[in-house]
């Protein structure tokens, strides 16, 4: 995996980058960033598409297989701030293999392929372990873990979405997607989206069978394994106090930053002791929220009494209405990885069972024969939520979700298009979404 070293302004850079020539390991990446630092010039990195790492975005051990230690977590910890969570090769929040009862886990995690050096792509084996060490939920245990052993949490960062694309434009939306890069996925048939045209596929079949596979009884190019599992996704968020390059990374650097897969989603989310008796309609929310609490990115330390939570979505004018706002918990409890999904507020006024800590069905639909949507939902929704489960001497993390209604997803607009069933393999639908950078909890005596 690489990662997108961002400089904080453009004065004294190098005249030479620090690429995988000079080397693989990240630690080095780091001492060359410190060394920079040290002479003015501020940057940060943030690593890339961690989903298909292997298990190597976020181990257990450095590079070279030795076990993390503190010079390790501190390096880390300041020069890695961020990750991203979201884009063209998949969504990297967790997968459902690792959160078993996240029923929205299963989401363009793009794990069940590989591609060998000849270019064909095969079914790759769910290695449980490379899974914990790719995906963002589970590097947020994993830190706290480090942190309940005595050490600086090396994953302790926000979050970013990007686009990944190689065809000079993103391609965020699912009912305009036009390709990841360009040549080898600029038409449904290259995508696997809809079969072959029959004529070539005839000859292909006779002549080339590998290049050829069956689904569904009809014939899709068999390099399309890979590129069907592409996805339009995605965007970064961030929360800075005006539009420049400073403003901005100061915000990249307090991890006051969001993701989504594609719709310009906005969300907001603080932490406080204060935030109970705020009134959501209040013209000041904001402004309170900052004066009483802490944004997304930082860490909340109190001695007693349950925090609340104010999360703020705002759906894309563009899009699809706004379902569902959740909030992730994880912590450790007897050395043990724990976590907890919660739906804090739903659409249309309707209310959490506290029993499940489930929305009940809004009724949104899809219309698979068109794409076409039915049912309610929100522009926006407002929420302050404490947690029924909280206790005040455990260590753990919150983020939050926003899920929009069920949409097609842009593998079932091709075949709609060309008139052809989706593929039975591949989801027909999603539901686009957003993710807060967390805020930790941590106990003081």
């Amino acid at each position: 995996m690489h990662r997108n070293v961002i400089f904080r302004d453009t004065e004294n850079l190098p005249n030479k980058v620090f690429s995988r020539i000079d080397s693989r390991d990240p630690e080095k990446l780091w001492d060359w960033m410190n060394e920079l630092r040290s002479r003015g010039v501020e940057s940060l990195a943030i690593p890339h598409n961690s989903n298909i790492s292997g298990g190597a975005a976020f181990s257990l051990n450095d590079y070279n297989g030795g076990p993390i230690d503190e010079i390790y977590a501190k390096k880390r910890a300041l020069n890695e701030p961020l990750v991203e969570v979201t884009q063209a090769k998949g969504t990297s929040e967790t997968h459902p293999l690792l959160s078993m009862n996240d029923e929205w886990a299963d989401f363009e995690t793009r794990t069940g392929v590989t591609v060998t050096h000849s270019g064909i792509n095969i079914e790759a084996e769910k290695d449980i372990n490379n899974l914990r060490g790719g995906f963002v939920r589970n590097a947020y245990l994993r830190g706290l873990s480090f942190s309940d052993s005595g050490l600086t949490n090396p994953y302790k960062f926000g979050l970013i979405g990007s686009s990944d694309t190689h065809v000079a434009g993103g391609s965020y939306d699912e009912d305009t997607f036009f390709s990841k890069i360009g040549v080898l996925d600029g038409t449904p048939e290259l995508r696997g989206s809809v079969p072959f045209n029959r004529f070539y596929g005839t000859i292909m079949r006779f002549y080339s069978p590998e290049g050829l596979q069956k689904i569904d009884g009809k014939n899709y190019l068999a390099v399309s394994n890979r590129l069907i599992h592409f996805s339009a996704s995605g965007l970064a968020g961030v929360w800075a106090e005006e539009n420049t390059r400073e403003s901005i990374y100061d915000a990249f650097r307090r991890k006051e930053t969001f993701a989504t897969s594609g719709p310009r989603i906005k969300v907001r989310f603080f932490a406080s002791q204060e935030l109970e008796d705020s009134g959501l309609d209040d013209p000041n929310l904001i402004r309170n929220a900052y004066a009483k609490g802490i944004p997304m990115g930082g860490t909340l330390l109190i001695k007693d009494n349950n925090p609340s939570f104010l999360v703020w979505a705002i759906s894309d004018p563009l899009g699809a209405p706004l379902q569902r706002i959740q909030i992730v918990k994880g912590w450790i409890e007897e050395g043990e990885h724990r976590e907890k999904v919660y739906d804090v507020a739903c659409s249309n006024g309707l209310t959490v069972d506290p029993i499940t800590n489930r929305c009940p069905d809004n009724g949104a639909r899809v219309d698979l024969r068109n794409c076409s949507t039915t049912g309610p939902g929100d522009k926006e929704i407002k929420v302050i939520w404490q947690d029924p489960d909280f206790l005040e001497n455990q260590e753990a993390f919150y983020y939050s979700r926003v899920l929009e209604n069920p949409v097609c997803r842009w593998s079932t607009w091709d075949s709609v298009r060309e008139g052809v069933e989706p593929r039975s393999d591949i989801p027909a639908t999603i539901q686009e979404r957003a993710w807060s950078s967390p805020i930790w909890f941590k106990p003081t005596l």
